[in-house]
């Protein structure tokens, strides 16, 4: 069988057996290295998008490749039944890194939400005084499941699911007066993205910033920074929301954690933490030795080789390189983001320059309709930055209003 037909089989196969809920690209990748994916007929695409900001340390990383195989071959799960080694050596990196105190660990950044929402509920059960309410901003995305969906904005999201978790109120991100009015005794958090990635890449202003805090003070509300996608090094500092001077009661953490093996993280105040009995809460898998091996790889990478001050280095050329090549694009509105999380918006929708890009070898993804999203891995090169910014802008080029490739 020659290598087309294997690919247009996998196709196939999947379109008979698999839920259909992804709008798959054509393209069936089979092997990775660095910042570079690679098909059965052994084309190369460089990545720009890392499995939607998964893939921290690219692709077959040699490290992490080791640590894998070894954890495999002594022991990969025992449950949380027991105790294991490596659950608390990543608790105490994360709690470190975050200046919270206490860790929770799951599967996925929508479970971390989902964990965040529940003891924001049981804090406030524990003082004999409970709130029900949450506020939340327009343009959110905290995951797919029940609690996160209720307080994603994207009426496109949760439509087809309501009701949903009620008491939940939206926000404009630019409107710090309808935020103090939002926030009020009722409230038991308020959850935000400093960064918003699915919503269009779009940084919280130091202003909201500010009512945000303010309102946590005035009110008692405990505040849940969803650190899942703008966290963890990506904007070459250990979480945005730091940046801004927020101090989160609970944070959500997971995405580049693990980088590619499943796993993530609810991070508590020990005044939160408190507040939880055995039993509350709970997860088969979160937390086992394959996942927390893989998080201490990556941990160790981010602060103890450097990688974080090369994610701060390369995401400042980052941004001049998008920026100058904004400039030289009319249909390019805005360029945001820091890091390596950038956002370009365009006069016009991105999925025709989305596909452009992949066929000239450029993996990139678009959100909010009209941005380009890019994600890359955190061992992206200057070099290869160039690269992926030449192509983007000559697929932007190539795609008029209303027009494709």
């Amino acid at each position: 069988m020659n290598m087309i037909a294997a690919a247009t089989d996998v196709i196939g196969a999947e379109a008979k057996t698999v839920l259909q809920v992804y709008r798959r690209n054509p393209v069936v990748f089979e092997r990775g290295e660095g910042c570079r994916l690679y098909t059965s007929e052994g084309r190369s695409y460089l990545d720009l998008i890392s499995g939607v900001g998964v893939a921290a340390l690219g692709h077959a990383h040699p490290t992490l490749v080791t640590a894998l195989a070894d954890q495999a071959a002594q022991l990969l799960h025992t449950s949380n039944l027991f105790f294991h080694p490596l659950q608390a050596e990543v608790a105490s990196r994360l709690t470190s890194l975050s200046g919270l105190d206490r860790a929770f660990f799951c599967n996925s950044g929508t479970e971390a939400v989902e964990a965040c929402l529940k003891f924001a509920r049981r804090y406030w059960h524990t003082q004999g005084a409970p709130r029900k309410r949450f506020v939340a901003f327009e343009h959110s995305f905290h995951g797919r499941t029940m609690g996160a969906l209720s307080v994603t904005w994207d009426d496109h999201y949760r439509a087809p699911f309501a009701p949903l978790i009620g008491e939940v109120v939206f926000v404009a991100p630019d409107d710090s007066a309808g935020l103090q009015a939002a926030v009020n005794g009722d409230t038991a958090a308020l959850i935000v993205e400093p960064i918003q990635g699915e919503g269009g890449v779009r940084p919280v202003s130091q202003r909201m910033a500010d009512a945000i805090g303010a309102s946590c003070s005035r009110t008692g509300a405990l505040l849940i920074a969803d650190e899942v996608q703008c966290g963890l090094g990506r904007t070459g500092r250990p979480f945005y929301s730091a940046a801004l001077g927020l101090e989160p009661d609970l944070m959500a953490v997971g995405k580049a954690l693990g980088a590619g093996v499943p796993v993530a993280a609810a991070l508590f105040s020990e005044r939160v933490a408190a507040a939880a009995a055995f039993g509350d809460h709970g997860s088969t898998y979160g937390g086992n030795l394959l996942a927390c091996r893989a998080a201490l790889v990556f941990l160790d990478e981010l602060t103890n080789h450097g990688l974080m001050d090369h994610v701060a280095t390369v995401g400042r050329h980052a941004e001049t390189s998008l920026r100058q090549m904004g400039s030289r694009q009319p249909s390019v509105k805005d360029v945001r983001g820091a890091g390596l999380i950038w956002g370009i918006e365009l006069d016009r929708p991105a999925s025709p320059v989305v596909d452009a890009a992949l066929e000239r070898g450029l993996l990139i993804n678009r959100t909010s309709n009209t941005v380009i999203r890019l994600l890359p891995p955190f061992v992206i090169t200057a070099s290869e930055l160039d690269e992926g910014v030449a192509i983007l802008e000559e697929a932007i080029a190539v795609c008029p209003r209303g027009g494709q490739a």
